[in-house]
């Protein structure tokens, strides 16, 4: 016989989850067969839950058949207890009540399981289309892509608010166990409020809350999680969010585009070189005008020094001060065209610069010379492909500045040598950050997995 009141638990979760009005407590029946779900309809994929429960049920003659198809169902999920229940519940999970037995079914509501165009890492070759916002559909994207039976997918649960899902994937054959270990560790220790999203995750995973230099890369392609799993590097995924985090992070990692994988050697070579110059003359240019200007303009050729003097005539203050109100606009006007509507940004940003660049001019505010720094620096900065190290890059060319003021040329120098030294005792997981990986990507690998 069915029973004729719902189990005691669902009664005392619909307790627990009171005064919310999304909770349904219902039953199913047809003659003495009884059964009773219990769901959060407001995250529960209705549909679904139709064509996998509630339909199968009436057409079944007892509860022992629905009981088997029960337990056949791929969305069956381990039944837990306690607040771990609940949290499942808000997830999405329908507890069903047989028979004084309770199954719980992954029946989620997913609203934004759609692929996304890649906005953040353009390519001209390659595949245009980014991951999701739903981790199954990230997952499965991952999958098609990556067929080894090594790949590993581990889940695990956030302990703070939000309670997102977060996966962990790695390659079993190429994975650093002491680096997974550590990626693991910091995740169970995570203590943060609130994270939604893998920006959040990666901020949080990053180490120092006042490191510049990030350690772990927020992508959106499926090709450079690929390309790094391949490597024997470990792939973060969060419920929600359409990034990944990778971990380990070595600074070269960052000035790699995934359109030098479809290119020509000589091709991707020219174009890693163009790179590298490109972030010297955003780290470096400004700081080494003023050390010149100010310091030590006998460095420069006569007709040089005599072209930069008289471009700077009518100019009345140092050239720091100069460098600084130029570089301080041009952030200003970076910061405008990312934050504007896109259909005025670009028509904003060009105008403004125009205009800007012209009056301070014609104003003695600045000189010529110093316009066609800027602009120098405005388009170098935006050659490094991933953006965290471009935001970094831009921090350092201030310090830079600043210690070429105070000491000239020796400063420039000394500044320089200062960052070098930083970074080569700076650790991504254990990981060196200026690590080189001169043996080629299988012979350290092969290094790699000796050494554990």
């Amino acid at each position: 016989m069915a029973k004729s009141n719902p189990p005691t638990l669902m009664d005392e979760l619909s307790k627990k989850f009171e005064p919310s009005s999304d909770i349904m407590l219902k039953p199913l029946q047809i003659g003495d067969n009884k059964v009773y779900l219990f769901y959060l309809k407001t995250v529960v994929d209705g549909n679904k839950l139709h064509t996998i429960v509630i339909k199968p049920f009436f057409e079944m003659k007892s509860n022992e058949s629905f009981q088997s198809y029960i337990e056949s169902l791929p969305e069956q999920v381990e039944m837990t207890s306690g607040e771990e229940l609940q949290i499942k519940l808000t997830k999405g999970a329908v507890l069903v009540s047989i028979e004084d037995r309770f199954y719980l079914l992954d029946i989620k509501l997913v609203n934004s399981d759609a692929v996304q165009q890649t906005l953040i890492e353009p390519t001209v070759y390659g595949p245009q289309l980014a991951l999701s916002e739903d981790l199954d559909t990230n997952l499965n994207i991952i999958r098609q892509r990556y067929h080894a039976p090594t790949l590993m997918i581990e889940m695990h649960d956030m302990k703070e608010k939000s309670r997102p899902q977060v996966s962990i994937m790695y390659d079993e054959k190429t994975v650093k166990k002491s680096v997974l270990r550590n990626i693991k560790k910091k995740l169970n220790s995570l203590e943060a409020p609130l994270i939604q999203s893998a920006g959040d995750l990666q901020l949080q995973l990053n180490g120092s809350k006042v490191s510049l230099f990030p350690t772990l890369i927020l992508t959106e392609r499926p090709d450079r999680i690929t390309y790094n799993l391949a490597a024997g590097k470990v792939v973060l995924m969060i419920d929600g969010s359409p990034q990944a985090v990778i971990a380990p992070i070595v600074f070269f990692d960052f000035m790699v585009s995934m359109e030098d994988s479809y290119h020509t050697f000589w091709i991707t070579t020219f174009t890693l070189v163009l790179r590298y110059l490109g972030l010297v003359i955003c780290l470096v240019l400004p700081a080494m005008y003023v050390a010149v200007t100010s310091y030590t303009p006998d460095v420069l050729r006569t007709e040089l020094a005599l072209t930069v003097a008289g471009s700077r005539l009518g100019v009345p203050y140092p050239s720091f001060v100069e460098v600084i109100f130029m570089l301080l606009f041009m952030e200003f006007l970076i910061e405008a065209s990312m934050r504007l509507p896109k259909a005025i940004s670009a028509t904003a940003t060009t105008v403004g610069g125009l205009i800007l660049g012209t009056a301070a001019t014609e104003a003695a505010l600045t000189s010529n010379i110093m316009i066609i720094i800027v602009s120098a620096v405005a388009i170098t900065s935006f050659v490094i492909p991933i953006s965290e190290m471009s935001f970094a890059i831009r921090i350092c060319r201030y310090l830079l500045i600043f210690y070429t003021t105070l000491f000239g040329t020796i400063g420039l120098i000394l500044g320089a040598l200062g960052l070098l030294m930083f970074l080569t005792n700076k650790r991504s997981f254990g990981e060196p950050y200026l690590k080189m990986y001169w043996k080629g990507e299988k012979k350290e690998i092969g290094v790699t997995t000796k050494n554990e």
